[in-house]
C-alpha cells in the first residue's frame, strides 16, 4: 500500500535540502527558494510540474515504479534513499548490483558539472544512461535507443551508422575492443547474464562479431585518444578519460582536446551546437 503521508513528507525533504548548484542548475541572483523548486524537480525527473505537486500533495494517482525510479534519479537519491522511495509508493525495490541503472550521487554531481564538456554515463555494456549537451553534439543522442541497441558494441556490429562517426582505418581495433570487453563481462558475469544474452545475439547475426570472438582476445583496449568524424565539423582527435564507479559498474566517460588544437577549436563549437540544442528542446517542451 502507498504511504501517501510518507511520500509527500520524503519528497518534500529531499527536495528542500537539494539547491540549484547540487543538480546542475544556475542559481539566479534574487533567489529565495529554499532549496529546489517543484517545476525545477519535475523537470529533472522528465515529468509534469502538476504531477509531482500532486504527489507532494498526497494526492493523484499511485505512481508507477518506472515514475519512482526516474524521481528517484532527479532527486540525486543514493541506494538507501531510493529503495526507501519505493517503499514508500508501495513497490518493491529494484534489485542493487551490476544491473542496476540507478547512478549514484556522487557520480552525478560530477557529471552535473560536465556542462561545456562532452561527457556520458555508461553502463558495463556500452548503454548510456546520461549525456551532457556537448556530449548529445558529438555522438548523438545516444540514450533513445531501446532493447539491446542500447549498447554501443551491439550497435558497432549491426548499426553501419554507429562507424560512422570514426574514420574507416579505425573501425577494425574497435571492433576488437568490443569484442574484447564483452568476453570478458561473460566471463565475469556468467552464462545467464545480460552480457552472456547480447554475446549469443551477436553471434547469430554478425559473422565479423562471430571471427574476432573465436580469437578469444580479452586485453584490447581504447587507447587515451579517440579519433571523430563529425558530419558538422569534421574530424576530431580527443583524449577519452574515464571514471568507474565501482558499485554500480557506471563508467564516467569524458571527452576532451588539447588547447590550441584545431580539435579544442572543434570541440568548443560543438558545447555552443549543444547548448542550443538543448535551448531549443526546453523551449518546446
Amino acid at each position: 500500500m502507498i504511504d501517501r503521508a510518507g511520500l509527500a513528507e520524503f519528497l518534500r525533504n529531499r527536495r528542500e535540502s537539494l539547491q540549484p548548484e547540487d543538480v546542475g542548475l544556475p542559481r539566479g541572483q534574487r533567489r529565495r527558494t529554499s532549496g529546489l523548486r517543484r517545476e525545477e524537480v519535475a523537470a529533472l525527473c522528465h515529468i509534469s510540474a502538476d504531477y509531482y505537486s500532486r504527489l507532494e500533495r498526497q494526492r493523484g494517482p499511485h505512481p508507477s515504479e518506472r515514475l519512482i525510479a526516474s524521481i528517484a534519479q532527479g532527486l540525486h537519491l543514493s541506494l538507501d534513499e531510493r529503495d526507501h522511495l519505493f517503499r514508500l509508493a508501495g513497490h518493491n525495490p529494484p534489485t542493487r548490483g551490476t544491473t542496476s541503472e540507478h547512478i549514484s550521487p556522487g557520480l552525478l554531481r560530477i557529471f552535473d558539472r560536465l556542462t561545456d564538456s562532452p561527457a556520458e554515463i555508461v553502463t558495463e555494456l556500452g548503454e548510456t544512461l546520461r549525456q551532457t549537451p556537448p556530449g548529445v553534439a558529438l555522438t548523438g543522442d545516444n540514450t533513445r535507443f531501446t532493447g539491446p541497441a542500447r549498447s554501443i558494441g551491439f550497435r558497432w556490429f549491426t548499426d553501419p551508422a554507429a562507424r560512422a562517426l570514426h574514420p574507416p582505418e579505425d573501425h577494425q581495433h574497435h571492433s576488437r575492443v568490443y569484442v574484447s570487453g564483452l568476453r570478458r563481462m561473460v566471463t565475469l558475469r556468467g552464462p545467464d547474464s545480460r552480457a552472456a544474452h547480447l554475446a549469443r545475439l551477436l553471434l547469430a547475426r554478425s559473422e565479423e562479431f562471430t571471427t574476432i570472438w573465436n580469437d578469444h582476445e580479452v586485453s584490447v583496449g581504447f587507447d587515451e585518444s579517440k579519433r571523430f568524424v563529425h558530419p558538422e565539423v569534421g574530424p576530431l582527435d580527443l583524449a577519452c578519460q574515464a571514471l568507474i564507479d565501482p558499485e554500480q559498474s557506471h563508467i564516467l566517460l569524458v571527452y576532451t582536446a588539447t588547447p590550441g588544437t584545431e580539435s579544442y577549436d572543434k570541440l568548443q563549437l560543438l558545447s555552443v551546437i549543444g547548448a542550443q540544442a538543448l535551448a531549443t528542446a526546453q523551449n518546446d517542451s
